[in-house]
Protein backbone atom coordinates (compact mmCIF):
# COMPACT_ATOMS: atom_id res chain seq x y z
CA UNK A 1 0.00 0.00 0.00
CA UNK A 2 2.63 2.49 0.48
CA UNK A 3 4.46 1.71 -2.74
CA UNK A 4 1.38 2.65 -4.09
CA UNK A 5 1.02 5.87 -2.80
CA UNK A 6 4.57 7.03 -3.05
CA UNK A 7 4.38 6.16 -7.19
CA UNK A 8 1.04 8.27 -7.46
CA UNK A 9 2.75 10.73 -5.73
CA UNK A 10 5.48 10.93 -7.92
CA UNK A 11 3.43 10.69 -10.89
CA UNK A 12 1.44 13.69 -9.44
CA UNK A 13 4.74 15.59 -8.91
CA UNK A 14 6.11 14.51 -12.13
CA UNK A 15 2.50 15.72 -13.85
CA UNK A 16 2.51 19.09 -11.70
CA UNK A 17 6.28 19.90 -12.91
CA UNK A 18 5.45 18.59 -16.62
CA UNK A 19 4.47 22.53 -17.87
CA UNK A 20 7.73 24.09 -16.40
CA UNK A 21 9.85 21.25 -17.87
CA UNK A 22 8.33 21.35 -21.15
CA UNK A 23 9.03 25.49 -21.31
CA UNK A 24 12.24 24.77 -23.09
CA UNK A 25 15.96 25.69 -22.72
CA UNK A 26 17.12 28.35 -20.32
CA UNK A 27 19.67 31.37 -21.98
CA UNK A 28 22.17 29.46 -19.59
CA UNK A 29 21.45 26.01 -20.79
CA UNK A 30 21.45 27.40 -24.78
CA UNK A 31 25.22 29.07 -23.98
CA UNK A 32 26.33 26.01 -22.59
CA UNK A 33 26.29 24.49 -25.90
CA UNK A 34 28.99 27.46 -27.19
CA UNK A 35 31.38 26.45 -24.12
CA UNK A 36 33.48 24.20 -26.18
CA UNK A 37 34.62 26.77 -28.23
CA UNK A 38 33.92 29.88 -26.49
CA UNK A 39 34.55 28.97 -22.98
CA UNK A 40 31.02 28.53 -19.92
CA UNK A 41 31.12 32.20 -19.68
CA UNK A 42 31.70 33.23 -23.04
CA UNK A 43 35.72 33.74 -22.80
CA UNK A 44 37.46 31.54 -24.71
CA UNK A 45 40.56 29.49 -23.78
CA UNK A 46 41.54 28.44 -27.39
CA UNK A 47 43.31 31.03 -29.47
CA UNK A 48 41.57 30.53 -32.68
CA UNK A 49 37.70 31.09 -31.12
CA UNK A 50 36.92 34.72 -30.35
CA UNK A 51 35.56 35.15 -26.66
CA UNK A 52 31.82 36.30 -26.70
CA UNK A 53 31.43 37.39 -22.85
CA UNK A 54 30.14 41.20 -22.88
CA UNK A 55 29.15 41.27 -26.60
CA UNK A 56 26.33 44.16 -27.05
CA UNK A 57 23.23 41.95 -27.36
CA UNK A 58 22.57 43.50 -31.08
CA UNK A 59 25.86 42.14 -32.30
CA UNK A 60 25.64 38.95 -31.19
CA UNK A 61 21.96 38.47 -32.32
CA UNK A 62 22.87 40.16 -35.99
CA UNK A 63 26.10 37.80 -36.54
CA UNK A 64 24.01 34.60 -35.14
CA UNK A 65 21.38 35.27 -38.09
CA UNK A 66 23.63 35.96 -40.52
CA UNK A 67 25.60 32.42 -40.08
CA UNK A 68 21.94 30.82 -39.56
CA UNK A 69 21.24 32.48 -43.17
CA UNK A 70 24.57 31.84 -45.00
CA UNK A 71 25.10 35.56 -45.23
CA UNK A 72 28.33 35.09 -43.25
CA UNK A 73 30.71 32.29 -43.49
CA UNK A 74 32.45 30.31 -41.49
CA UNK A 75 33.89 26.58 -40.93
CA UNK A 76 31.31 25.52 -38.31
CA UNK A 77 29.15 28.79 -36.74
CA UNK A 78 26.99 28.48 -40.08
CA UNK A 79 25.85 24.64 -39.46
CA UNK A 80 25.86 25.77 -35.56
CA UNK A 81 23.20 28.52 -36.02
CA UNK A 82 20.79 26.22 -37.95
CA UNK A 83 20.25 24.63 -34.84
CA UNK A 84 18.50 27.36 -32.98
CA UNK A 85 14.98 29.42 -33.18
CA UNK A 86 16.10 33.53 -33.34
CA UNK A 87 14.39 33.37 -29.39
CA UNK A 88 16.82 31.02 -28.55
CA UNK A 89 19.60 33.18 -30.31
CA UNK A 90 18.10 35.97 -28.80
CA UNK A 91 18.40 34.18 -25.03
CA UNK A 92 21.86 33.78 -25.84
CA UNK A 93 23.04 37.09 -26.50
CA UNK A 94 21.26 38.32 -23.65
CA UNK A 95 23.27 35.64 -21.29
CA UNK A 96 26.20 36.66 -23.17
CA UNK A 97 25.74 40.48 -23.17
CA UNK A 98 25.67 39.75 -19.27
CA UNK A 99 29.24 38.25 -18.70
CA UNK A 100 32.40 40.04 -18.07
CA UNK A 101 34.61 40.47 -20.75
CA UNK A 102 38.07 38.55 -19.56
CA UNK A 103 41.59 39.06 -22.10
CA UNK A 104 43.43 36.02 -23.32
CA UNK A 105 46.47 36.06 -21.44
CA UNK A 106 48.75 35.55 -23.79
CA UNK A 107 52.75 36.74 -24.78
CA UNK A 108 53.04 40.20 -27.21
CA UNK A 109 55.80 41.94 -28.07
CA UNK A 110 55.69 45.43 -26.48
CA UNK A 111 58.15 47.45 -28.97
CA UNK A 112 54.58 46.42 -31.77
CA UNK A 113 52.14 46.73 -29.15
CA UNK A 114 53.07 50.31 -28.63
CA UNK A 115 53.18 51.23 -32.72
CA UNK A 116 49.94 48.79 -32.57
CA UNK A 117 47.96 51.92 -30.10
CA UNK A 118 49.26 54.55 -32.05
CA UNK A 119 47.84 53.18 -35.04
CA UNK A 120 44.61 52.00 -33.10
CA UNK A 121 44.15 55.99 -32.17
CA UNK A 122 44.82 56.75 -35.85
CA UNK A 123 43.12 54.36 -37.90
CA UNK A 124 40.52 52.45 -36.04
CA UNK A 125 39.26 54.18 -32.43
CA UNK A 126 36.25 56.20 -34.39
CA UNK A 127 34.93 52.75 -34.76
CA UNK A 128 36.48 50.79 -31.91
CA UNK A 129 35.89 52.81 -29.27
CA UNK A 130 37.89 52.77 -25.92
CA UNK A 131 41.27 51.35 -27.74
CA UNK A 132 39.00 48.20 -29.33
CA UNK A 133 37.33 47.35 -25.43
CA UNK A 134 33.99 48.45 -26.55
CA UNK A 135 31.28 45.70 -27.38
CA UNK A 136 29.10 47.68 -29.37
CA UNK A 137 28.45 47.59 -33.02
CA UNK A 138 31.71 46.25 -34.40
CA UNK A 139 32.48 43.67 -31.57
CA UNK A 140 35.54 44.35 -29.13
CA UNK A 141 39.08 43.42 -30.73
CA UNK A 142 41.18 44.11 -27.03
CA UNK A 143 41.67 41.15 -25.70
CA UNK A 144 40.76 38.81 -28.15
CA UNK A 145 43.20 36.15 -29.09
CA UNK A 146 46.02 37.09 -31.57
CA UNK A 147 45.73 33.98 -33.59
CA UNK A 148 41.94 34.82 -34.15
CA UNK A 149 42.78 38.24 -34.67
CA UNK A 150 45.31 37.25 -37.37
CA UNK A 151 42.63 34.90 -39.10
CA UNK A 152 39.82 37.29 -38.72
CA UNK A 153 42.02 40.59 -40.33
CA UNK A 154 43.09 37.91 -43.12
CA UNK A 155 39.48 36.99 -43.85
CA UNK A 156 38.42 40.93 -44.25
CA UNK A 157 41.49 41.87 -46.58
CA UNK A 158 41.13 38.54 -49.02
CA UNK A 159 36.93 39.31 -48.67
CA UNK A 160 36.77 36.45 -47.37
CA UNK A 161 34.24 38.35 -44.61
CA UNK A 162 32.77 41.15 -45.62
CA UNK A 163 34.63 44.28 -44.61
CA UNK A 164 32.41 47.77 -44.07
CA UNK A 165 33.23 50.11 -47.04
CA UNK A 166 34.70 52.36 -44.27
CA UNK A 167 37.51 50.02 -42.65
CA UNK A 168 38.16 48.82 -46.14
CA UNK A 169 39.56 53.02 -46.92
CA UNK A 170 41.05 53.25 -43.38
CA UNK A 171 42.73 49.94 -43.22
CA UNK A 172 44.15 50.33 -47.06
CA UNK A 173 45.27 53.61 -46.08
CA UNK A 174 47.00 52.39 -42.72
CA UNK A 175 49.15 50.23 -44.44
CA UNK A 176 49.63 52.42 -47.35
CA UNK A 177 51.16 54.82 -44.92
CA UNK A 178 52.85 52.18 -42.43
CA UNK A 179 53.51 48.80 -44.55
CA UNK A 180 52.05 44.99 -44.13
CA UNK A 181 53.48 45.00 -40.90
CA UNK A 182 51.20 47.91 -39.31
CA UNK A 183 48.43 44.93 -39.17
CA UNK A 184 50.80 42.75 -36.76
CA UNK A 185 51.16 45.91 -34.57
CA UNK A 186 47.90 46.41 -34.33
CA UNK A 187 47.16 42.66 -33.42
CA UNK A 188 49.74 43.01 -30.94
CA UNK A 189 48.50 45.89 -29.58
CA UNK A 190 44.83 44.57 -29.21
CA UNK A 191 46.72 40.92 -27.70
CA UNK A 192 48.26 43.42 -25.19
CA UNK A 193 45.16 44.29 -23.00
CA UNK A 194 44.65 41.47 -20.83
Amino acid sequence: MKIKSLCTAVTLGALAAGPAMSAGPTAEMLAYTCAGCHGTDGSSVGPSSPSIAGLDEAYFTDNMIAYKKGERTSTIMMRIAKGYSDEQIEQMAKFFAAQKVMGAAQKFDAGKAKKGKALHEEYCERCHEDGGRDPTGSGPLAGQWMPYLREAINEFLTDGRMQPRTMKKKVAKMIKENGDGAIDDLINYYGSQQ
